[in-house]
């Protein structure tokens, strides 16, 4: 984590001096498994979250491998990997937009909200709620209310 923080400290007092002002997210990224899928993960998501809009270019394979404290292949390869499930596509000389089919951008918002919810109900059941109940805290939860 220290390694993180010292390459994006580096980056920024090194760059921003000499660029524009870049907008920094904190990318967390752990070993647990392989760094380019969590990288076409996070870009999944801010596809299907609006961040980058269809037809929209995405920044440069460096920009985006210097915000994420990766080396430039790593993206790279998570750039191929969008590629190829078709929510990225490259214009010769000119890098790489979002797809501009919404259809195929809310099937990928839809399932990836069904894991989520699967996930979320698996833990719930694990600390011994039943559906009703699971069901009873959401509506309380979402009218702002407390158990």
């Amino acid at each position: 984590m220290v390694d993180i923080f010292c390459v994006l400290l580096y980056y920024s007092i090194n760059t921003n001096n000499n660029r524009k002002k870049v907008k920094f997210m904190a990318w967390t990224l752990n070993s647990d498994r392989p760094i380019f899928l969590q990288i076409v993960e996070r870009i999944q998501m801010d596809i299907i979250s609006g961040r980058y809009a269809p037809g929209q270019r995405l920044p440069s394979v460096r920009d985006l491998a210097a915000e994420a404290a990766v080396n430039p292949n790593t993206m790279q390869r998570a750039f191929m990997e969008l590629e190829r499930i078709g929510l990225v596509y490259s214009v010769r000389t000119n890098g790489r937009y979002i797809t501009e089919d919404t259809t195929m951008i809310e099937e990928l918002k839809k399932s990836v909200a069904k894991e989520k919810i699967n996930e979320f109900l698996t833990v719930m059941q694990g600390l011994g709620y039943k559906q009703e109940e699971i069901l009873s805290l959401m509506q309380n939860t979402l009218k702002g209310g407390a158990q």
